[in-house]
């Protein structure tokens, strides 16, 4: 073979590659964080006969797509961010270390592994009808928010 030959081929070959990884490119993407939030009345009550502190509205349970490790949570109204360069934070925490596997957790509960960012600050209470964004990061950089709200004790 020629080198002339040799050269098109090697170029073929380094074009093709290219273009397979150009298509393919979602492949090397890590997945998106898929969030879903639900209203819980019925989580009013707790086992023990404990009611949830701070909570104005319905409790809101939030679900994910798989268990995350989760380094940052935090909840911030949604106005505020449209306004605010540093919003108000209604619930925030951080991982320390290790937090624990996670798939599910309820607004203001306690998550294995993670603290409140400020010693001793409860969670706000939500109000009902209003617009309320969370955003996690986990322990792999990646990070999702989700827009939600509650609804009025019935």
């Amino acid at each position: 073979m020629s080198r002339a030959k040799t050269i098109f081929v090697v170029v073929t070959i380094l074009a093709l590659c290219g273009f397979s990884v150009y298509v393919n490119r979602d492949a090397f993407k890590g997945k998106d964080i898929q969030i879903s939030s639900r209203t819980s009345p019925w989580m009013l009550e707790r086992r023990g006969g404990k009611r949830l502190a701070n909570v104005a509205g319905n409790p809101v349970t939030f679900g994910f797509d798989d268990y995350h490790r989760f380094t940052s949570i935090k909840v911030v109204a949604v106005s505020d961010i449209s306004t605010n360069k540093y919003p108000h934070k209604l619930w925030e925490l951080d991982s320390t270390s290790n937090s624990v596997p996670t798939m599910t957790f309820i607004y203001g509960s306690r998550i294995g592994g993670m603290k409140p960012a400020t010693k001793g600050l409860a969670p706000e209470p939500l109000e009902p009808g209003v617009m309320y964004r969370l955003l996690v990061k986990t322990k792999d950089n990646r990070t999702a928010q989700h827009d939600f709200s509650t609804t009025k004790h019935e």
